[in-house]
Parts: C-alpha cells; sequence; structure tokens
C-alpha cells in the first residue's frame, strides 16, 4: 500500500471509495471523530477517557493520527504512538493504538480491521517492532477484533492499567 502526501490508497474490493489520510489530530474531521468515540465511552463506561496525551504524540516522529474517508465523509479514525515507557513482547519502544473508532453507520463493514492494519503497516514503517494497545469489558466488539487480528492479552499498562475492566494487548509487527 503506498502513501502520497499523508493519502492511503485503499484496494478495490468494495471499498473503493474509501481513502486514509494523515492529519493533525486538531483538525475538525479528526476532532469530530474524536468527540464521537469520547461519547462512546460516556455511553460504554460512564465517562470520558482521561489517558494523558497531547497532540504532539500522535504526530511524526512520534506517532501518527489518521482519518477514513467514504465519499469524503469522515467514517473512522486511528491513531498509534510510540511508548517509550513500556516494554512488551521483547520491544523496549512498542507503539500503542489510540483513538480507533468507526462511526456506527459503517460499522460491520471491515472498517476497524482496515484501519488496525494500517496503523500496523505505518507504525512498522516507523520503527516499531510491537503494538499495543487498551480497551476495555464494555467494548467485546473491539477485543474480537484484536483477537481476530493476531493480538493476545499482555500485562497492563497504562492510565486504567489497574482498574478491573481494562484489557491490555499486543502483537509483534512484521
Amino acid at each position: 500500500m503506498g502513501t502520497s502526501r499523508g493519502r492511503s490508497p485503499v484496494p478495490d474490493d468494495g471499498l473503493a471509495h474509501l481513502r486514509i489520510e494523515q492529519l493533525p489530530i486538531s483538525h475538525p474531521d479528526a476532532q469530530l471523530l474524536v468527540e464521537a468515540v469520547q461519547q462512546e465511552y460516556v455511553v460504554r463506561y460512564g465517562g470520558r477517557d482521561r489517558t494523558p496525551m497531547v497532540a504532539s504524540e500522535l504526530a511524526p516522529p512520534t506517532g501518527a493520527f489518521y482519518v477514513g474517508y467514504r465519499d469524503d465523509r469522515p467514517v473512522m479514525t486511528g491513531a498509534w504512538r510510540f511508548r517509550d515507557d513500556v516494554q512488551r513482547l521483547g520491544s523496549a519502544r512498542p507503539a500503542e493504538v489510540k483513538r480507533m473508532y468507526v462511526v456506527p453507520a459503517a460499522r460491520r463493514e471491515g472498517l476497524a480491521r482496515l484501519m488496525l492494519a494500517h496503523l500496523e503497516l505505518t507504525a512498522r514503517t516507523a520503527g516499531a517492532e510491537v503494538m499495543i494497545l487498551e480497551t476495555g469489558t464494555a467494548q467485546p466488539e473491539a477485543v474480537s477484533l484484536y483477537l481476530a487480528a493476531g493480538y493476545r492479552s499482555i500485562e497492563p499498562f497504562g492510565h486504567y492499567r489497574d482498574a478491573p475492566r481494562n484489557r491490555c494487548y499486543g502483537r509483534r509487527l512484521g
């Protein structure tokens, strides 16, 4: 999958009108989807995600933020950031998945799997050997996605590491 000026073409397998663009998290489309995922957390967990994060962590060279568009409408988002403070699966510098989200009208079409593959590819290209993430028991479809993509349970890390509903997963890239 080649990239050009932050855009990534998608194979023509029914997703021909889909593109993924690398954007700053401050972009209006990114903010729209970040707020949507925060509202999803409110519904599922009773509050917004309070994980400490600054915009510069989701921009090169420490990370990347992506918005997926279908017919020029933002329908999904995903990001990664290097985590030099976490060691998992034999790597001292894994990349962490952040802000994975697909709008309700576009779910169950493989878009989350597509975004996850894009995050893995771009993180690996930037030097990551391992991808890690936090999710929770109130997101069973996310857990199923990660397990189907080859992720396995890892030792908890991050802001919610001691929360009873927290689940952490990781996968070696390559």
